[in-house]
């Protein structure tokens, strides 16, 4: 594993050999450029955080690994970094997943546990299969439900096809992925029918076929991409919750509804923890003459654990600490002091940004700028000044001093409009702070990788992480050593068509995504 870490870190940096076009004289860009093409650490950064720690699901021991493996690796490069605990978080930790096909033939199953999914005896759990029923009222589904009692049941819209929409559009006919699109249709209307006849909500279904003496419960929540399922977590507290792959899925829903009766075995092992401390983990480089005004990097560090989190947000994370350790390199005494925010529990809710958001108006009040890099390993391509009337001079100033290789393929929205809830920097720009996120091209990351299994290692692009490390390092030096400071004037929403009253920017409760909040300063 050594020797194919350094072989990528080889291939990283001679693959840098690439013309740069530098706009100005400026020694510290030439510097940046140099350090992060010809000296990028990422390689093996990407290595000690997705393949050794892995996951860093909120709530489990890895996410605190993480934190003190990040804080470590600042201080070894002379960065001050600490954590700052905001609350706390139920506790879990995953162990091993073994899902199988015993009858009517034996096959292991792809899949793993859902997160916060409770282990089972050892030896597992052996069942047969139950379906929702098409049943036509609630007392109907009453009826049904004591035949869950000892069995497994399927709780996800089985797919007519595996095969991702983009195989359809190349190799089909306009005829057949049309007649497929409409059969999918009818397939989820009546899987939503089922669920809505039963007289539950979809999130508390499970929890009733619990009470109702099932044996476990199924899902797949397909993310459109070969072999790929996404994973979060459940309610259930006394039965395993399972995501199995589409294929799979698909193969054990057709072998139930025809009749052929098959038998499962799973077995997980998991434990449920105190609740565990949850904190972000802070590093600065200390400013000089307006060391008052801050200019923040920012990525969350949590992850969904159905993989090693690398896309969503391993890549933020890698990128920011990268942009870190070159500026303490080769900017050492910055005007501004220059923090990166790695925040936990934004799968939550945006947890940590809010908390930090709450906890330090002092900081928050006076940041120049802040860069949130938060949807996958492709180049950024996209920025937005939020709303802020006199944001754009500032970003296309700096902008335009950066390389051209860096930029040139960035679309800036002048004065753009304002974060929604989706990621970090939506937390600050809710209290009025300039939070500038950073979108990068897609590389298929909400189809592959997104929340999924297949959130590992090898999807990275490391041409297109040092691209965005040379942007952010540049963006947060020239916002530091810019003479005026970013000020908060925004413009004015347009009118509600349906109300006939002005548009409103977000709140930090609009910041929240997910909900559930609980244990943190930031809603209280």
């Amino acid at each position: 594993m050594k020797n194919f870490v350094l072989c990528m870190l080889l291939l990283a940096v001679t693959a840098s050999a690439v013309s740069q076009t530098f706009p100005t004289d400026d020694p510290v860009i030439k510097r940046i450029w140099t350090e992060a093409m010809d000296s990028t650490q990422l390689p093996v950064l990407a290595h000690q955080l997705l393949d050794v720690i892995g996951p860093r699901l909120t709530g489990t021991p890895q996410l605190q690994k993480a934190g003190s493996w990040l804080s470590g690796k600042y201080q070894s490069w002379g960065i001050e970094a600490a954590a700052e605990q905001y609350g706390t978080w139920r506790g879990w930790e995953r162990g091993i997943s073994h899902i199988d096909l015993l009858q009517p033939r034996v096959r292991s199953l792809e899949g793993t546990m859902l997160a916060f999914s409770p282990g089972t005896k050892k030896g597992g759990v052996t069942a047969r299969v139950a379906l929702l029923p098409d049943a036509p009222d609630s007392l109907a589904f009453q009826r049904w439900l004591p035949s869950v009692k000892g069995k497994f049941v399927m709780l996800s819209v089985p797919q007519p096809t595996g095969r991702p929409d983009k195989n359809w559009e190349e190799f089909g006919t306009k005829e057949s992925f049309d007649s497929l699109k409409a059969l999918r249709d009818r397939i989820r209307v009546n899987w939503e029918h089922r669920v809505k006849m039963s007289g539950c909500k979809v999130d508390t279904l499970a929890v009733v076929l619990e009470n109702a003496g099932a044996a476990g419960v199924i899902t797949s929540l397909w993310s459109q991409g070969w072999g790929t399922f996404r994973v979060f977590d459940t309610k259930v507290t006394g039965i395993p919750a399972v995501a199995l792959s589409l294929e799979d899925y698909n193969l054990i829903y057709r072998l139930a509804e025809q009749g052929d009766n098959p038998l499962l075995r799973i077995e997980t092992d998991a434990r449920f923890l105190d609740p565990q401390p949850v904190s972000n983990t802070i590093a600065k480089i200390r400013g000089g003459a307006k060391a008052g005004e801050y200019v923040i990097l920012s990525a969350h560090l949590d992850s969904w654990d159905g993989s090693s989190g690398a896309t969503d947000n391993g890549t933020g994370t890698l990128v920011m600490m990268e942009a870190m350790r070159i500026l303490r390199k080769v900017y050492p005494a910055p005007q501004r002091t220059i923090l990166a925010g790695h925040w936990a529990s934004e799968e939550q809710g945006l947890n940590g940004s809010r908390a930090f958001v709450k906890d330090h108006p002092e900081i928050v009040d006076h940041v120049q700028a802040l860069f949130n890099q938060d949807n996958g390993t492709g180049r950024v391509q996209n920025m937005s000044a939020v709303g802020l009337l006199d944001a754009g001079e500032h970003i296309a100033r700096w902008l335009s001093r950066t390389p051209w290789e860096v930029v040139k393929g960035i679309t800036a929205g002048f004065p753009g409009t304002p974060a929604g809830g989706g990621t970090d920097h939506a937390s600050f720009d809710a209290a009025g702070a300039p939070g500038f996120g950073l979108g990068s091209l897609n590389w298929d990351y909400f189809s592959y990788t997104w929340h999924t299994n297949r959130d590992t290692y090898d999807k990275l692009v490391f041409d297109d992480l040092k691209n965005n490390v040379v942007l952010i390092a540049c963006l947060a030096y020239l916002a530091s050593e810019d003479p005026q400071f970013i000020t908060r004037e925004r413009r004015v929403m347009p009118v509600n068509k349906e109300t006939g009253t002005p548009g409103e920017w977000p709140s930090v409760k609009d910041a929240e995504r997910h909900g559930g909040v609980q244990n943190t300063r930031a809603v209280q």
